[in-house]
């Protein structure tokens, strides 16, 4: 007999608009193994709408009743960063399985306390660092432990998204101007572009950062009114990794035209670069398709690398769809669920990529390179 569906809730599925809809809920339906049954907005009408859209049997504008139903196993927190504190703290309370979008808090106290809660609780909890699911990072991935590049030497990174192109940012968007807020371009485009090169490439040992905000105000689109940005809207970073290779990053927002993102990697015996395709280059590594190109010693000339098919498990979801990496964490999530093992990137990773962000913060601060141990 097949086991049972996950049973998912999800809190944050507006019926219109926002990631959940845009990502999470197609590529559940994409999965078998799971069941959408909750859902949960903070407005009676627009829940019951989001139930009736995606078919969920049950809608909440209360968090914890979500998270205490008992036909929902799996609790996806998928709103604003501020709130995630308490909206994992509810998942929790309930002894629910969580699945948070990053960042996993506003700062790296929070996360702290989050994931000693989660381990407390003892249960699986997952944060949303989907890049490394895309197709062409886990394959270059494997290459780079197999050697196909020989010793990884340097990284350059180059990544651009179109936020607040023209000083304009929709409304729903405004929050992230705000640095206590936790959900600017360091939080964002940086903490998931330095996942996925820590992913390939190891983890830092040193760095040197420099924080600036370039556009100091934004009007919003639908109203025109100005809102001061607080939140860094440029990352430039030196870095170095465990294993003697060196790191160059630019990371930005703003950009009018030509939003992308590029991550080049060379070794002694070749080079890869994972390169943005259409509008996700727009949105960052995490989102849409990204092309793999390689070289060798022999003429230095890029050629596409085709993927596998083992890296492109049809899910009944587009590829080049926003949802598709999220399909691919969430199949390996279910496979936890099912088993008991740890392979989805958790809390504990969450937590440590903040306290990698904090290192870049205060090596901005202070003028100096710093140490992370």
């Amino acid at each position: 007999m097949e086991p049972k569906q996950i049973r998912v809730g999800i809190i944050g599925a507006s019926p219109d608009r926002g990631w959940a809809a845009r990502a999470h809920v197609p590529a559940l339906e994409a999965l078998p193994e799971y069941e959408l049954t909750a859902v949960g907005t903070s407005r009676p009408e627009s829940a019951e709408a989001a139930a009736r859209r995606f078919g969920a049997a049950h809608a909440f504008t209360d968090a914890r009743q979500l998270a205490e139903h008992p036909e929902v196993d799996l609790v996806v927190i998928t709103v604003k960063v501020p709130a995630h504190a308490e909206l994992v703290g509810a998942a929790l309370a309930a002894g629910k399985h969580v699945y948070c979008e990053w960042p996993l808090a506003r700062s790296t106290e929070e996360a702290d306390g989050l994931t000693k809660s989660a381990h407390g609780a003892g249960v699986h909890h997952a944060i949303g660092l989907q890049a490394r699911y895309a197709p062409a990072i886990a394959y270059a991935r494997d290459l780079i432990a197999e050697g196909h590049l020989g010793r990884v030497t340097s990284a350059t990174v180059y990544a651009a998204r179109g936020k607040g192109a023209g000083g304009r940012i929709p409304a729903w968007a405004a929050y992230t101007l705000d640095r206590h807020n936790g959900a600017g371009t360091l939080e964002v485009a940086g903490g998931h572009t330095l996942d996925a090169v820590r992913h390939l490439l190891g983890d830092i040992s040193e760095l040197s950062a420099n924080l600036s905000v370039q556009h100091p105000v934004c009007t919003l689109a639908e109203t025109g009114e100005v809102v001061e940005a607080t939140s860094p809207d440029h990352l430039l970073l030196d870095a170095t990794l465990d294993n003697g290779a060196v790191v160059s990053a630019h990371i930005h927002d703003a950009k009018i035209t030509d939003s992308r993102t590029r991550l080049e990697i060379t070794g002694t015996d070749g080079d890869l670069a994972l390169v943005s395709t259409g509008a996700g280059g727009s949105a960052g590594i995490q989102i849409g398709q990204l092309r793999l190109l390689g070289t060798d010693a022999s003429d230095g000339t890029y050629r596409e690398l085709p993927l596998p098919d083992r890296y492109r498990v049809a899910f009944g979801i587009d590829p080049a769809a926003e949802g598709f990496n999220v399909a691919r964490m969430y199949r390996h999530l279910a496979l936890d669920l099912r088993t008991g093992s740890s392979s989805v990137p958790d809390f504990d990773t969450g937590l440590d990529l903040h306290r990698l962000l904090d290192t870049i913060r205060l090596s901005a601060q202070t003028g100096t390179r710093r140490d992370l141990g």
